[in-house]
């Protein structure tokens, strides 16, 4: 047990999960563990929905730390005494923190939810923390990072590639135009989305990713 003041200094992305999420035949929802490449670890996530908010917390350059289920909150307001642990708790590069909740759309208006939300949040304020209740992500944008997800591991026999490719992105070119210019396009086109995953190359992620999308070096990568 933490008072508000300890909570503020606690590396909660490294704390072990305060509860088990369960998994049995017939449940209604889809858990699982995602493997993030910003903790190089396995994050136990409840639901498909918190999945898809994982891989896009993974893909945040904002972002250097995350965990799931970190902490329980245990607070008192005028309705009396509550408790709530938290979907996932997220360290950003200059050290604030964001909290995230994950409710399915359905859910997302229920009277009992904004209750929770508005209770997390006043909590949340105390801390200093920021906090997000969100539902369904921005499906364009979720399909192309999820798509990119897919090349987020390190590379390894192809790593020597990368500063060609940067290099030959330095104007904005289309994906496939980019590929066909190497040696071995079928080698190369892994590359191109491990440095979209990355930032080190940047594209339009709101419209579909295809082969005539445009890429470029982000500003600031070196060659």
């Amino acid at each position: 047990m933490a008072t508000v003041e300890d909570m503020a200094g606690i590396a909660f992305e490294n704390c072990p999960a305060v509860r088990t999420i369960e998994s049995y035949p017939g449940q209604w929802h889809t858990p699982g563990q995602y493997w993030s490449a910003t903790t190089g670890t396995l994050l136990a996530y409840e639901s498909f929905l918190e999945c898809q908010w994982l891989t896009l917390l993974d893909f945040d350059p904002t972002i250097a730390a995350i965990n799931t289920q970190a902490l329980e909150i245990r607070a008192r307001d005028h309705d009396g005494a509550w408790r709530h642990v938290p979907d996932v708790f997220a360290r950003r590069v200059n050290g604030s923190v964001l909290i995230v909740d994950v409710k399915h759309p359905r859910r997302r208006d229920s009277p009992a939810v904004e209750r929770q939300e508005k209770r997390t949040a006043d909590a949340c304020r105390q801390l200093g923390w920021d906090y997000r209740m969100v539902d369904a992500p921005p499906a364009q944008r979720h399909a192309n990072i999820a798509w990119l997800a897919g090349y987020r591991r390190p590379l390894h026999a192809v790593a020597h590639l990368e500063p060609e490719i940067v290099a030959a992105a330095a104007q904005p070119v289309r994906i496939g135009d980019l590929a066909a210019t190497m040696p071995a396009p079928l080698l190369v086109r892994p590359v191109i989305f491990h440095l979209l995953w990355r930032h080190r190359l940047v594209c339009d992620l709101d419209t579909p990713l295809r082969e005539r999308t445009l890429v470029r070096a982000a500003e600031g990568t070196s060659r």
